[in-house]
């Protein structure tokens, strides 16, 4: 039976609740961190990987607009949801602790699947040409070469888009979760 039909919408209840979760979760990564200096620095890398998928990605949607196909999209209809992965993966390397993994993946599975799904659903009610950009580009895993999509998927980065999703935030909060990390590493390495 689907959720939205026993009166929970998942997915809603996903999107409403990540950020927050994703404050807890810090604490808890903060607390069961071990990091090296080779996997801190190595993590460090994957992670500001992924603030730049985060942040370029940021520069081509116009959310509820335009349907955004160029640059990134024309890999994966979900780059900010992969730059989010990436970087969740950098934590985990420089981390060094399995629990960490094992919350990730949990995290992405219950949070972050029904939340693009949700998306979806609505990019598919909002804009005609989704069904076409669905069938010809992946949900999360990028295509090797971008997607012809003729004009309609055409369009460059805008650094007001940018500024304006406040897609810095990502950089901000990566370099400081880093930073803890250091302070950890530093405090407790003895």
């Amino acid at each position: 039976m689907d959720d939205t039909k026993k009166g929970v919408d998942w997915p809603r209840v996903a999107k409403r609740i990540r950020v927050p979760l994703g404050f807890v979760f810090a604490i808890l990564y903060v607390w069961l961190a071990h990091p090296t200096r080779i996997s801190l620095v190595t993590g460090g890398l994957v992670a500001l990987l992924g603030v730049w998928i985060r942040a370029y990605a940021s520069g081509y949607i116009n959310k509820n607009e335009a349907l955004a196909m160029s640059g990134p999209y024309a890999y994966t209809r979900n780059p900010l949801y992969l730059g989010s992965a990436i970087i969740g993966c950098g934590f985990a390397i420089a981390a060094l602790d399995f629990k960490v993994i094992l919350a990730l993946i949990a995290m992405y599975g219950v949070i972050y699947i029904p939340v693009i799904r949700g998306e979806e659903a609505f990019l598919s009610s909002r804009f005609a040409e989704f069904a076409a950009y669905k069938a010809n580009v992946p949900r999360l895993l990028p295509r090797l070469t971008p997607a012809r999509l003729g004009s309609a998927g055409a369009g460059g980065f805008s650094r007001e888009l940018y500024r304006n999703h406040r897609e810095y935030n990502a950089l901000i909060g990566t370099l400081a979760m880093l930073g803890v990390l250091v302070v950890k590493l530093l405090r407790f390495s003895h």
